[in-house]
Formats: structure tokens, C-alpha cells, sequence
């Protein structure tokens, strides 16, 4: 009982909840990723692939309370931080010198971080609990049909002819909004930004960071990031040019 109250009272213990929380949620943006991907095939695998998620019933639920509990304490965590670094830097001076050095990822983590908690309830308002708009896409599209199984692992997952969630469609009718798919290309470079500090921070707190591999790891996490914004730049950027259309 004395450790986990030590992870959560002293400065040690909380860095090493924003980088345990840090890489659990990298794990699911990587994951989400791949995911959406999925929207330039045939709408068979992202329809099927939402289907086979939704399907996993209690355990995708206890997957969405490990990433809420982990979001919570990262960002618990990460504002406490912050706070205990203002009140021990003191002189003006300090603060000055500190802010010269930083990187612009650095300076603007606490804030890119609640800017894309708030993306992320936009987000998931859209596309899981389809009430950012009127009528909503659950309530507007009609149920997509299975062309081909979904398999898992060489497993079926989903058999041809089910009636499923046409969330290739949702995907792109919620992109055709430039509104909509520029805050998403905002957020998303916020958040790359994020990841870029982020995952430095994370090695230098698990103790893989020293001077020898400092400039490769960060060339990795650079590319890394880069890759990631582009990946997700990708879909609402096609939808944009009209490259991404419903199979209506």
C-alpha cells in the first residue's frame, strides 16, 4: 500500500504514472491508427473490423475503463507536476533561461495535452456515441451488409451477410465538414507534438535516455511522430480531395 501511495504523493512516483499512462495510451493511438487505416480498403474490413471490436462486449469495456483510468491519472499527474515545476523554479531569472532551452514541444505540454482531451471528446461524440450532430450517422445511415468474412488471425470474425455499422461511411460523411477535418489535422499535429516530448520523457523516466543514445532515440521518436501525423493526416486529407467517397 505504501508503494502505490508513493506513486501518487512524491514527484518520482508521478513521473513514472505519466510515462506507465504514457505508454499504454501510445499503444492505443498506434492501434486507432491502424485501425482507421483500414478506410482505404474495401469497406469490408473497417466495417468489419468496428463490428468484431463491438463484439468483444465486456472486454472492450474494460479495455475503454484501463484507457479512462489511464487518461485521468496522466493528466492528474501531469498538472501536479506542472504545478510543483513553478513553484521550485522561483527566480524570474531561472524561468527565463528555462524557457530559451526548452523545445516548443516541451513548452506547450500541458496545453497541447488538454487541447486534445477535448478533441478526443469531440471525437468519440462524433463517431462512437453519434451525438455531435443531428440526426446522428448511427441514426441516418443504413446497416452496411458484409460482402466477405472478417477473419482475426485466419479466424472468422464476422460472417458474410451481417448486417454491421457502416462506419467506412461515418468516417468520411464526418470529413466532408472542412470545419470538422481541419480541427482534426489541428489536434492531430497537437498531439504528435505531444507523443514528441512525451515519448522522450517516458525513456529519460524508465532510465533508457544517456548521452550515448539521447540523439538516435530521438531521431526515432521524431520520425516516429511524423509518421503518425501523416498517417492520420492522410484520411480526412483524401476525403478533402475527394479521393475517399462512400460506396454508396
Amino acid at each position: 500500500m505504501n508503494l502505490i501511495g508513493n506513486l501518487f504523493r512524491t514527484t518520482i512516483g508521478r513521473k513514472f504514472l505519466m510515462a506507465l499512462t504514457g505508454v499504454i495510451m501510445i499503444g492505443f493511438v498506434i492501434g486507432h491508427l491502424v485501425g482507421n487505416l483500414q478506410v482505404f480498403e474495401h469497406p469490408d474490413r473497417i466495417n468489419g473490423y468496428a463490428h468484431f471490436l463491438q463484439s468483444l462486449g465486456p472486454t472492450l469495456y474494460a479495455v475503454r475503463l484501463v484507457l479512462l483510468a489511464s487518461a485521468v491519472i496522466h493528466i492528474w499527474a501531469g498538472t501536479m507536476l506542472a504545478i510543483e515545476d513553478r513553484q521550485a523554479r522561483g527566480e524570474v531569472g531561472y524561468q527565463k533561461n528555462n524557457w530559451l532551452q526548452a523545445t516548443l514541444a516541451s513548452r506547450y505540454m500541458r496545453w497541447t495535452g488538454y487541447v486534445v482531451l477535448a478533441f478526443l471528446i469531440y471525437h468519440l461524440a462524433q463517431f462512437t456515441w453519434g451525438v455531435a450532430q443531428s440526426p446522428s450517422f448511427k441514426e441516418h445511415l443504413p446497416l452496411y451488409t458484409m460482402g466477405s468474412d472478417y477473419k482475426v488471425l485466419g479466424l472468422t470474425a464476422v460472417k458474410v451477410g451481417t448486417p454491421v455499422l457502416d462506419v467506412h461511411d461515418m468516417v468520411i460523411l464526418g470529413f466532408q465538414n472542412p470545419i470538422v477535418a481541419i480541427f482534426y489535422i489541428f489536434a492531430i499535429g497537437l498531439l504528435s507534438l505531444h507523443l514528441l516530448h512525451g515519448a522522450e520523457s517516458l525513456f529519460q523516466t524508465f532510465g533508457w535516455r544517456n548521452g550515448r543514445w539521447a540523439g538516435p532515440l530521438r531521431a526515432v521518436v521524431t520520425l516516429g511522430c511524423a509518421l503518425y501525423f501523416l498517417g492520420n493526416l492522410a484520411i480526412p486529407g483524401a476525403v478533402l480531395a475527394g479521393y475517399l467517397k462512400t460506396h454508396g
